[in-house]
């Protein structure tokens, strides 16, 4: 008990300040997007702010767009991390480390400008694909950013959380699943048998624990879709902070509105999560 008590009065600084902050921020945001501005003259509370973006065609677009990359990028980063981890799950931990760790550290900021320089049609893969021959000029190169299907972010996105849902899919595989599947290999199980009736039902827990960990961080991240994202519909999180910077203080309570939404819609993916963490711990 003592231990536990040393450790939570060793917290309790950081804990305090994020507490504070992330909690006066949410504060703040749910009152404003209540309409309360006293500094406009607006000090009646009300749900204009939630009626105009809730019945509003650019957020239904935006929500759709942002439903749409989040499940793409997931999506994809977690069947080629199950794939990288299966292939690489016998290799060294120097080279699972290299592979896997080192994009980690990459802040997103920095990974969506490096894609920029290589998928840009002044990039990088211009020019290889030139050198190569398969085109001849800039123009032909698909445009994979600022475009319609947002290639470009969910590039990003899917370069940055492959290494994330690797390691948890790898961490399983040298574990439980390892010692299951060699004993399913001894008896007699084919390679399809041993991933489908032992290996997956060992790490798909951990799988969609990371998928929806990736899910929420994409669905509410601004950074890449700001720098690699189409000016309409723009994701949630930029129409926020579009709205945000409006001229008119008016327009303060829909940016509020909207966050106040992101952060509802993430937290519903952070109470499943958690649920099934316990789960998986009382399993």
């Amino acid at each position: 008990m003592g231990g536990r008590v040393k450790i939570a009065l060793l917290l309790a600084p950081a804990l305090l300040v994020i507490g504070v902050l992330f909690a006066g921020g949410l504060i703040a945001a749910v009152v404003q997007s209540l309409g309360y501005l006293p500094a406009i003259g607006q000090t009646e509370l009300n749900f204009d702010a939630y009626r105009d973006v809730l019945t509003g065609e650019d957020f239904l677009n935006s929500f759709l767009l942002t439903v749409y990359v989040a499940g793409a990028s997931t999506g994809i980063s977690t069947v080629l991390a199950v794939l990288a981890a299966l292939a690489l799950r016998r290799s060294s931990g120097r080279l699972s480390a290299i592979v896997f760790q080192l994009p980690i550290t990459i802040p997103h900021l920095v990974a969506a400008v490096g894609i920029a320089l290589v998928v840009s049609q002044t990039g990088l893969g211009v020019r290889f694909a030139a050198a190569l021959g398969l085109i001849e000029e800039p123009a032909e190169f698909p445009a994979l950013l600022y475009d319609r299907y947002s290639v470009g972010i969910i590039i990003t996105y899917v370069w940055k959380e492959v290494p994330f849902i690797a390691l948890v899919v790898l961490a399983s595989l040298r574990g439980v699943a390892g010692e299951l599947e060699d004993v399913a290999r001894t008896l007699g199980a084919n390679a399809w048998q041993r991933f489908w009736y032992v290996v997956f039902p060992v790490i798909s827990p951990g799988i969609i624990a990371a998928s929806l960990i990736v899910f929420a961080f994409t669905f509410g991240a601004f950074e890449v879709p700001y720098l690699l994202g189409k000016t309409y519909p723009t994701i949630l999180p930029v129409m926020a902070y579009n709205e945000y910077r409006d001229i008119e203080l008016s327009a303060r309570p829909v940016a509020m509105a909207i966050n106040v939404l992101i952060a509802l819609i993430t937290a519903v993916f952070a109470a499943l999560y958690l649920r099934l963490a316990k789960d998986l711990r009382r399993g």
